[in-house]
């Protein structure tokens, strides 16, 4: 009888049925996420209008670019405590949790005390339009506040995927995002006994919903006695651990800079569309909007991969790592492919739930996301790709494949080919820009170092014995092969 894999072993059993049931719960998170977005715009645009839509989707890029600065951080933490909890290091989990933890709360408060600050030139910048930089300022102000409570329940969740656990972080984003679409309407409309706030009311229930969701994931996991809850003489591992935090900061921030590399990129994108007034940004934002959904499955098939990648480099099990990633691309082609052909035949009537019937915003939403939409499947494979790689501690070279092909070939294509195809050069530097990242990151992946990479040193790389310290425990990494249906 074959031995009972561990609750949250991502090292053994079918690798496409473990993959699917792990990345399920992560799709459903980034769901939620994406459907509290859209259904926060419904509220807005129906209640507050156009420009309040406007100042929403300027505001949301700013807030991503600020997300984006911590993103790294917290990944790297997660592929670390992954690689731990692959080798049976628990203690290491614990070192590694503890370290990161404090550093990103840290990193996470100045970024947010700063936005407040500098609020009024972060907007000026982006140059969102003048009818909605006052509603822009007032949305973002609130959100800056909200900042360190979304880092710390975010960082809570990857670091529970890493250990094998996607279920948990589902039901707390739920709850975060029921409060948030519940109270929305409330705080922006002054329902019963809520004031009045307008669009800063759609913030404040942001706000709320992440600062309950994060006390109370904490509270549970705590209660139920998680191995990588801190407690007792635990809780000096809160103090930063100088090798650790280099590692975390060395490794982390090329993959923060990545997702700075495409925040940059759509906030450029934002600024020229911004440029054509707010009927066509509006568009673009609700586009957008739908994009996000688009994307989820690649995001939560890349999440789940790189959760899955880093256990099994440090359990030792190389011969795992190139199916998982196969797997990844294969349900990342359906899944994604499904979602853009449903956008295509049924875009119209679901833009009508963001905007009135009779808006012309509609017929220009409805021909960005004809043109842009199906380069998404192409980006996913990518996500994929750089999740494997990353899993090994291979940052840099993702890294430059985006500055390359979404920083200089996205917004080079969008800015210089203005004056040939006009606005279509906006939409058609999508395609441009995931064309240019599959080539690459599938060269990368075939062949690139990185299965000689690690992200600990004393973690064995393919073709490696294991170690007896640190890394794999005695004997792991020599198991024979999986049969191929595992």
């Amino acid at each position: 009888m074959p031995a009972r894999r561990r609750t949250g072993d991502l090292t053994s059993g079918p690798i496409p049925r473990t993959l699917l049931l792990f990345a399920l719960p992560v799709l459903g998170s980034n769901v939620l996420q994406s459907l509290n977005g859209s259904i926060n715009a419904v509220w807005v645009g129906r209640f507050l209008g156009e420009s309040a839509l406007t100042a929403t989707s300027n505001a949301n890029l700013v807030l991503f670019l600020i997300l984006g600065t911590v993103f790294g951080i917290g990944m790297a933490a997660t592929i670390l405590v992954a690689q731990s909890v692959g080798a049976r290091d628990l203690p290491e989990a614990r070192r590694i949790v503890g370290t990161s933890a404090t550093f990103f709360f840290f990193v996470s408060v100045v970024f947010a005390v700063c936005g407040w600050i500098w609020v009024d030139a972060i907007l000026n910048t982006l140059g969102t339009p003048a009818d909605a930089l006052p509603l822009a300022r007032s949305y973002l102000r609130i959100i800056f506040v909200a900042v360190p409570m979304m880092n710390l329940l975010s960082f809570v969740m990857t670091v529970l995927r890493g250990a094998g656990d996607s279920r948990t972080p589902f039901i707390f984003m739920a709850l975060a995002v029921v409060l948030d679409i519940v109270l929305n309407p409330l705080l922006i409309r002054g329902i019963g006994p809520f004031p009045e706030l307008g669009i800063a009311g759609s913030a404040t229930a942001t706000l709320i919903g992440q600062t309950v969701s994060v006390i109370a994931i904490l509270v549970v996991l705590y209660a139920r006695k998680h191995p990588l809850r801190l407690a007792g003489a635990n809780l000096a591992l809160l103090r930063p651990d100088p090798a650790l935090l280099r590692i975390v900061v060395f490794k982390g921030v090329p993959m923060g800079l990545q997702m700075i590399v495409i925040s940059a990129a759509a906030l450029t994108v934002m600024g020229i569309v911004n440029s054509y007034g707010s009927q066509v940004a509006a568009a673009y934002g609700i586009a957008a909007q739908l994009w996000t959904y688009i994307q989820m499955p690649a995001l939560a098939i890349g999440a789940a991969v790189s959760s899955m990648a880093a256990q099994n480099v440090g359990a030792g099990r190389w011969d795992r790592i190139g199916r998982v990633a196969a797997s990844g691309v294969g349900f990342n082609l359906v899944l994604t492919g499904a979602l853009v052909a449903l956008l295509w035949l049924f875009d119209r009537p679901i833009l009508g739930l963001f905007l009135s019937s009779d808006s012309a915003a509609i017929d220009i939403a409805a021909h960005i996301n004809t043109a842009a939409s199906w380069s998404f499947i192409l980006f996913g494979i990518t996500i994929v790709l750089f999740a494997t790689v990353r899993a090994t501690g291979a940052v840099m070279p993702p890294l430059i494949i985006l500055v390359i092909s979404v920083l200089i070939v996205r917004t080079g294509f969008a800015y210089f080919m203005r004056g040939v195809i006009g606005e279509e050069a906006l939409w058609w530097s999508f395609p441009a820009g995931s064309i240019t990242s599959l080539v690459l990151a599938a060269a990368y992946y075939r062949f690139g170092g990185w299965r000689s990479l690690h992200m600990i040193e004393n973690r064995p790389a393919a073709g490696e014995p294991p170690d007896t310290g640190l890394g794999v425990p005695r004997g792991r990494a020599n198991m024979a092969p999986e049969t191929p249906n595992g």
